[in-house]
């Protein structure tokens, strides 16, 4: 103590440093690390009324986990005291916020899902945190089993262990785990097809759906009564296999 009393002194007179019996005092300042896991300034869904539109929008949908997303009435404004984006605050708009969060919840972007029946734009995604991949749900899987990959946030809620690429630019190659790919039910798209083929092609396990199903995603597949958890546990296929249906189901 009485040592530490003296350093400060001197630290204090002046009489530290080079030429002095006293070195000088090393500052070991770790840069801050700032982690979000709170949605701030933002209602939760699954507290909105009845006839809100944002929780209208998911009931109609039927995706029960309403605590799990947030209404936005000016998502230009709140995304800009996120991180500045936008040059404009013109045109803003509502739209229901998607949190993307990491295995241990801390949220490193989010995207906006438009809440108008014709917007050009129907999801923005904003990224908190550029090193990390655009995916949902990464919070809500258990990695040492099957994890299904699905094209959108809403579909990932219809099946179990379910995480969604929200971009075509996804890069899943630093995961280590088992992945289903399920793409959207669509026979005529020349870019699905690719995709489909692409992933079968790289090892992965694709979801190709029966000729009798004639909804596009999963979301649509339960709005029309079917039991989409054994749609895409009986319709998994990979390698030659893989290749073969998918001759059978595509249409271009």
């Amino acid at each position: 103590m009485l040592h530490d009393q003296y350093v400060m002194e001197r630290y204090k007179e002046g009489l530290t440093g080079k030429n002095t019996q006293t070195a000088s005092p090393k500052f070991d300042f770790k840069t801050p690390v700032f982690k979000t896991s709170k949605v701030v300034d933002l209602t939760p869904v699954s507290e909105l009324n009845k006839e809100h539109p944002a929780r209208d929008y998911l009931e109609r949908r039927k995706i029960e986990d309403l605590d799990l997303f947030y209404y936005c009435p000016k998502f230009k404004d709140w995304t800009n005291r996120q991180k500045k984006t936008f040059d404009t605050l013109r045109q803003d708009s509502a739209r229901i916020i998607i949190p993307l969060r990491d295995k241990d919840g801390t949220m490193f972007g989010f995207q906006g899902r438009s809440l108008a029946p014709k917007a050009k734009i129907r999801y923005i995604t904003i990224m908190l945190d550029d090193s990390m991949p655009k995916v949902y749900g990464l919070d809500r899987i258990d990695p040492s089993k099957e994890v299904y990959v699905t094209e959108g946030p809403f579909d990932s809620h219809f099946i179990t262990n379910a995480i969604a690429m929200c971009g075509s630019d996804v890069d899943l190659s630093t995961f280590d785990y088992q992945f289903v790919f399920v793409f959207d039910n669509e026979p005529r798209s020349r870019e699905i097809c690719s995709k489909i083929a692409k992933t079968a092609q790289s090892g992965h396990k694709v979801v190709i759906f029966p000729k009798s199903i004639k909804e596009k995603d999963l979301n649509d597949m339960a709005l029309a009564g079917h039991d989409v958890q054994s749609l895409v546990e009986s319709n998994t296929y990979s390698g030659l296999e893989a290749q073969l249906k998918l001759n059978e189901w595509k249409r271009v």
